[in-house]
């Protein structure tokens, strides 16, 4: 059981973990030993999270959302299997504990006086040097 916070907790049989050919450093040793991680968490299907965190997970995921409703989460970060299993069990456990956080609704703000009629005085002073760029005539030489 991978456990997210109080409320959420990701049950073993809801996450699948597959070990393949990891790429970069070890050598000759990665010719040979699967260990890079896939985790796959069917979010999608969860019983355990809500509806509202699965519609943010979404978003935050992206690429890693499958069109079947899966997280997918790659590591092959170290040379060792259970430290690559370890990081994609955090990075999955931060990702959703990111997702269960409620944004903020924001509140629009207005702009002060003040700032108003600063800009205002900033595209005055623009204006007037723009003005002066202006074609010479014959004459003026």
């Amino acid at each position: 059981m991978l456990r997210i916070d109080d409320a959420i907790a990701i049950e073993d049989w809801e996450l699948t973990e597959q070990f393949v050919r990891a790429s970069g450093p070890g050598g000759q040793n990665v010719n040979k030993v699967a260990s890079a991680v896939e985790l796959r968490f069917e979010a999608e299907r969860s019983p355990n999270l809500p509806d509202a965190v699965k519609r943010r997970l979404k978003r935050l995921a992206g690429r890693r959302w499958t069109k079947d409703g899966a997280v997918v989460i790659q590591c092959d970060e170290t040379r060792h299997q259970a430290r690559n299993r370890e990081i994609a069990r955090a990075r999955l456990a931060e990702l959703v504990r990111a997702a269960a956080t409620k944004p903020k609704r924001r509140i629009p703000t207005r702009p002060t006086l003040g700032s108003k009629k600063r800009r205002l005085k900033a595209k005055k002073a623009r204006g007037e040097v723009k003005a002066l760029r202006g074609n010479v005539s014959p004459g003026e030489e």
